[in-house]
């Protein structure tokens, strides 16, 4: 059993948190999309207020540790590992919750690539506990504004978590999925199980627009976060969503399973 202390080490040996890989550059980038409203970075949140540049750095470096200095524009991120401890806590008493419940819960990935196997260790967990895991519209055309216009991408399950893949393309790499920050696919799975009987979920869980598509429409979510996304943080701060871990989401999965073990362990879903 992972300890604390040794997960603690874990995160920032594998630059999980301490110095992570997100520029200032990007998340200051985002920070400024997030202002103005741009769809791309609100991930299907719509904000209740009116969040200022200033604001947001300050609430950035609440939750997840980066700089509250405007001055500092250049570098990398730095994410405490304490404050990624503590989320972690309370995504595994989240965890908990649904599975002492048997409640029904979705997953889905916008970075499958990367997080699929933390996503499908949880969602073998949650099933093996007595868990619902859903797959409502599988096999459903999206179509996702991308920089290369607008594509048709079919939703898609893996091992109980959804992803979309791009409708008609057969490449290398793209078995698992695509990555993707729009909302769409969580609304179109989310309707699906709303037509299946009313069987919604309980709980969400993912990242991008997954959680904040789905808090968005009133679900509890909880999720995932690098330092370069403010959406899922501004909406747990407003109460959208319920937990938000800070982390790179991007390094490699592999680092991932030391974090899917410590999770499961407190929430009592170890097998």
């Amino acid at each position: 059993m992972w300890s604390t202390a040794d997960l603690r080490a874990h995160l920032l040996a594998a630059g999980l948190a301490g110095v992570v890989a997100t520029t200032r550059e990007e998340s200051l980038r985002s920070y400024r999309l997030f202002v103005a409203r741009d769809p791309r970075v609100l991930l299907g949140l719509d904000p209740e207020r009116s969040w200022g540049q200033r604001e947001l750095l300050a609430l950035m470096a609440d939750r997840c540790g980066v700089s509250a200095d405007p001055e500092c524009v250049s570098g990398h991120d730095v994410i405490d590992p304490e404050r990624t401890l503590a989320a972690l806590d309370a995504f595994a008493d989240r965890l908990a919750s649904v599975a002492q419940r048997g409640a029904r819960v979705l997953l889905g990935t916008g970075h499958p690539h990367r997080l699929l196997g933390f996503y499908a260790a949880l969602a073998d967990a949650l099933s093996t506990a007595g868990c619902d895991v859903l797959t409502p519209a599988q096999g459903h055309c999206v179509d996702i504004t991308t920089r290369f216009g607008l594509r048709t991408h079919r939703l898609a399950y893996v091992r109980g978590v959804a992803v979309v893949r791009e409708a008609g393309v057969e490449r290398a790499g793209c078995a698992t999925g695509v990555h993707s920050h729009s909302p769409l696919p969580v609304r179109v799975a989310l309707a699906a199980a709303a037509d299946d009987g009313g069987r919604l979920p309980d709980l969400v869980i993912g990242d991008h627009g997954w959680v904040c598509g789905a808090g968005q429409l009133g679900f509890d979510a909880i999720g995932l976060a690098d330092t370069d996304d403010p959406a899922p943080f501004v909406a747990e701060a407003e109460g959208t969503v319920s937990v938000v871990v800070p982390l790179d989401d991007a390094v490699r999965s592999a680092y991932y399973r030391p974090l899917t073990r410590y999770v499961l362990n407190r929430a009592c879903l170890s097998q």
